[in-house]
């Protein structure tokens, strides 16, 4: 098998530089990579296994599986306890300060490799990796571009699906349904342990007011205790509005995009505060160029908001989200964070979504959510879909 499945050999080595550039700049002699979305970023392609680069010099790609992947760089291992010797067979120095992702790789693994590298300074090597894939290559906007397009696709035919009578988990099936024949991946990748999804987020009327443990903009109670998010069987009735936000993954980049559809009229105060979200996204748009500060654009929201008068109902009503948008590429959660205390500076070719989003008891969620590709003249939107609230009738 080729060992950069279809990711050019030109696009991973210019990402390995990226990493190796920052490795020097942060004093670590090398980066031993085991999280997958990480493997995947250097790689093209995911393996069980070890992705070792050093300061200089080319990576070395530890396999344990799948078999049959070739290349001058590649190295089959049972256990990572042969890295060392394997590394000295190809003249490599073992380093004397090795970065570990440590803050997405378990307890276990980490003391099992600092065993491996006994006479190693150990140093997280996390913030490197977030970092570096904040800022996307040419070839990864192509390909979240592709998932824009695709993404915006099935959101067009959603009032299509929609049946009078229908719950809220009968509608996401449906999306879930035209998303797969779509393309869609079906994987949700997200970083950290506070957030868990499964395709799709659809809130009718009040349950988007059903507070989550996981660090979404929005909650809903979900069909059962084991994942408490999103749908929980309501039934959509008459003015009601009914918020969707689906998986995007298409190409292993995200989209995020979030529409309201409405069945029946809804109050006057749910359209105005959907108005508001689209306000606030036109705003940002032309705000957000590099080296804006994140918290400068957080707070040029909470001032449009307040002077509509719609703070009670912003992120949330019973429980609020502290952010209004976060970078997107191979998982949903990345660099920048748009939140009050964030200390991300926007750079050129930083992906984000931001969703201003309200909660209206009584109606449910309103507002929107986009994909922008950050550039010198501002962000540039990627996912094209009608932003008005839509009609299911």
């Amino acid at each position: 098998m080729e060992l950069y499945a279809l990711t050019p050999v030109e696009e991973i080595s210019r990402r390995i530089s990226k990493i190796q550039s920052m490795i020097v700049a942060h004093g670590i002699d090398a980066i031993l990579v085991t999280d997958n979305t990480n493997i995947y970023y250097t790689l093209g392609r995911v393996i069980s296994g070890w992705v070792y680069i050093p300061a200089k010099g080319n990576p070395i790609y530890f396999v344990r599986r799948p078999e049959g992947l070739k290349g001058d760089n590649v190295c089959y291992i049972h256990k990572p306890e042969l890295i060392p010797l394997e590394l000295a067979s190809r003249g490599y120095t073992l380093p004397g300060t090795l970065g570990l992702e440590l803050a997405v790789t378990s307890y276990l693994t980490i003391e099992r490799l600092k065993a491996v590298f006994p006479e190693c300074a150990i140093a997280d090597a996390s913030k490197i990796m977030r970092e570096a894939r904040a800022v996307k290559t040419d070839l990864e906007l192509k390909l979240l571009r592709q998932s824009g397009i695709k993404h915006a696709r099935v959101y067009s035919r959603i009032p299509h699906i929609f049946r009078p009578g229908m719950t809220d988990i009968e509608l996401q099936i449906e999306i879930e349904r035209i998303s797969r024949l779509e393309g869609c991946l079906g994987q949700f990748r997200i970083s950290g342990d506070s957030m868990e999804l499964f395709m799709a987020n659809v809130l009718a009327g009040d349950n988007a007011d059903n507070p989550t443990p996981y660090d979404f903009a929005m909650g809903g109670a979900g069909l059962d205790p084991s994942l408490p998010v999103g749908a929980d069987g309501s039934i959509i009735k008459p003015g009601m509005s009914v918020m969707v936000d689906a998986n995007g993954n298409f190409t292993g980049y995200m989209t995020d995009m979030t529409r309201v559809f409405s069945y029946g009229n809804i109050s006057e105060e749910a359209t105005r505060a959907h108005r508001c979200s689209i306000d606030i996204c036109r705003e940002l748009e032309k705000m957000g160029r590099p080296g804006t500060k994140a918290s400068d654009m957080y707070e040029k929201a909470i001032e449009t908001v307040k002077a509509a008068g719609l703070e009670r109902h912003f992120m949330g009503y019973t429980q609020k989200a502290g952010f209004i948008g976060h970078g997107v590429g191979i998982e949903i959660n990345e660099l920048p964070v748009i939140a009050p205390r964030s200390r991300d500076i926007l750079q050129e070719h930083n992906v984000l979504a931001l969703e201003p989003k309200f909660v209206v008891p009584g109606v449910g969620a309103v507002g929107i959510e986009n994909t922008y590709i950050v550039t010198s003249g501002g962000l540039e939107r990627i996912t094209d879909s009608p932003e008005d609230i839509i009609s299911l009738e």
